[in-house]
C-alpha cells in the first residue's frame, strides 16, 4: 500500500497548532492538534509515493525519536476516519470503460463524502450497477427520483404506475411533455428514463397496488424499494409492512405543500414506520385539538410545483443510493423534514425504540 490523503480532503495547517482535514465541508471535515509539527509533516508524506514503512523511515528522519508504531498507528487511524486512499489501488474492471469515463464526477463526489474505508474508490459505483430497484408511483416525486438513479447508474430500475398522463401533471412531473397528453405513464418513463442512460435495465408495468401482498411481490425482487405514491391513504402502511416481511429496505418521499419529506427505513434496524405513526398518535393525543379549520376544498390535493417535486425525489435518490453503497451515513429508520418556504428549518424524527403496540415489529419478533 502507498498511503495518499485524498485530493478532496487535503489539509489546511493554521497558527494556532491546529490543522483541518476534509475540507470545510460539515460532517466530513476534522480538525487535528498538531502542537510540534509532526502530524504536518506526516500528512506532508502521505502523498502515494512511498509505501507504509518508507513514510515511516522518512519521518523518523524528519522527526528524531519517532515511534514507528506511532506513525502506522496514526496511518490506520487517518485511513479508518476516511482520509487516506491507496494510491496502488486495483484497476476497476468491474465497469466499462464507457461508465468509468460516465461517472468519474460521481466518483468524486463520492471520494469526498463516502468516509468508509474501501478497496477501491470505485466500489460505490459497482455498487450501483449491481443494485435493483422498485418504484412505485412515477408522479411528481417518483419522475425525479427515477431520473436522478438511473443518471447515477444503479443498475435495474422497474416503475410502477396505473395512470396516464395529464394536463395538471406536467407543471411538475418533468418525464412527461405535451405529446405524451393521454398516453401511460409507466410507458412513457420507461422511454425516456432508457434514453437518458442506456447501460440501465428499466422495465415497468401498470399495476395499481391496492393491498400489502402486491407490495410484498415487488419488495421480494430487489434490493431497496422506493414508494413515492400517494394513494389510497393506507400504501406506505402496506409497505411498510411488506418490506418488513421480505427484509427489503425501503424509501418514501414527497411534500406536505412548501415541506418535503422523506422516509428512510431498513427492516430490523430500529423502529419502523409503523412505530412513527403510533409514536405521533400519542403525541396528538396528549394535545387533542380543540377545532379544526373547515375543509380547504379551493387548495388543490398537490400543492406542488417542479421545483419541490424535484426537491423531494433528489431526496429520495440520494437516500436510496445511501441503502445502496453505506454512503454518506445518514441516520436510518427515521423521517426527514425540510421547508422550502425559509430554506433554514429542516428536521428528523427518530425513535429510540419500536413502539409496544405496533404489529409490524411483533409480527417481525
Amino acid at each position: 500500500m502507498r498511503p495518499r490523503i485524498k485530493d478532496e480532503h487535503r489539509p489546511v495547517r493554521f497558527g494556532d497548532g491546529w490543522i483541518r482535514i476534509g475540507g470545510e465541508v460539515f460532517g466530513i471535515a476534522a480538525e487535528l492538534r498538531d502542537s510540534d509539527g509532526a502530524v504536518w509533516a506526516l500528512l506532508e508524506l502521505l502523498d502515494g509515493t512511498r509505501t507504509v514503512s518508507q513514510v515511516v523511515a522518512d519521518l523518523a528522519r524528519l522527526i528524531p525519536g519517532t515511534s514507528p508504531e506511532d506513525v502506522t498507528d496514526a496511518i490506520e487511524k487517518l485511513a479508518e476516519l476516511g482520509y487516506v486512499e491507496n494510491a496502488d489501488e486495483p484497476t476497476c474492471i468491474a465497469l466499462t470503460e464507457r461508465q468509468l469515463e460516465r461517472h468519474s464526477r460521481s466518483r468524486s463526489l463520492y471520494r469526498w463524502i463516502d468516509l468508509t474505508r474501501r478497496t477501491s474508490s470505485w466500489d460505490f459505483q459497482v455498487l450501483l450497477a449491481r443494485a435493483r430497484v422498485v418504484l412505485v408511483g412515477v408522479g411528481g416525486v417518483g419522475c425525479t427520483a427515477a431520473l436522478s438513479l438511473v443518471m447515477s447508474g444503479v443498475g435495474r430500475l422497474h416503475c410502477v404506475e396505473p395512470d396516464l398522463v395529464e394536463l395538471s401533471n406536467l407543471g411538475r412531473q418533468i418525464l412527461y411533455t405535451e405529446e405524451h397528453l393521454g398516453l401511460p405513464k409507466v410507458d412513457v418513463a420507461v422511454e425516456r428514463l432508457r434514453a437518458a442512460n442506456s447501460d440501465v435495465e428499466v422495465t415497468g408495468e401498470p399495476t395499481r397496488i391496492e393491498n400489502a401482498a402486491s407490495l410484498r411481490r415487488l419488495a421480494a425482487g430487489c434490493d431497496v424499494l422506493i414508494m413515492t405514491a400517494d394513494h389510497p391513504p393506507e400504501i406506505r402502511t402496506w409497505t411498510n409492512q411488506a418490506c418488513a416481511a421480505t427484509g427489503t429496505p425501503w424509501v418514501y418521499g414527497g411534500y406536505h405543500g412548501p415541506q418535503v419529506n422523506l422516509g428512510v427505513y431498513r427492516p430490523g434496524a430500529g423502529p419502523c414506520y409503523e412505530c412513527a405513526r403510533l409514536a405521533e398518535r400519542d403525541r396528538d393525543a396528549a394535545r387533542p385539538p380543540l377545532a379544526t379549520w373547515r375543509p380547504a376544498a379551493s387548495i388543490p390535493a398537490h400543492a406542488a410545483n417542479a421545483v419541490t417535486a424535484g426537491v423531494a425525489g433528489n431526496l429520495v435518490a440520494h437516500a436510496v443510493m445511501r441503502l445502496i453503497t453505506n454512503a454518506p451515513k445518514l441516520a436510518l429508520n427515521c423521517q426527514y423534514g425540510f421547508s422550502l418556504a425559509t430554506m433554514d428549518h429542516s428536521f428528523v424524527t427518530s425513535l429510540e425504540r419500536s413502539h409496544a403496540e405496533c404489529g409490524t415489529c411483533l409480527a417481525a419478533g
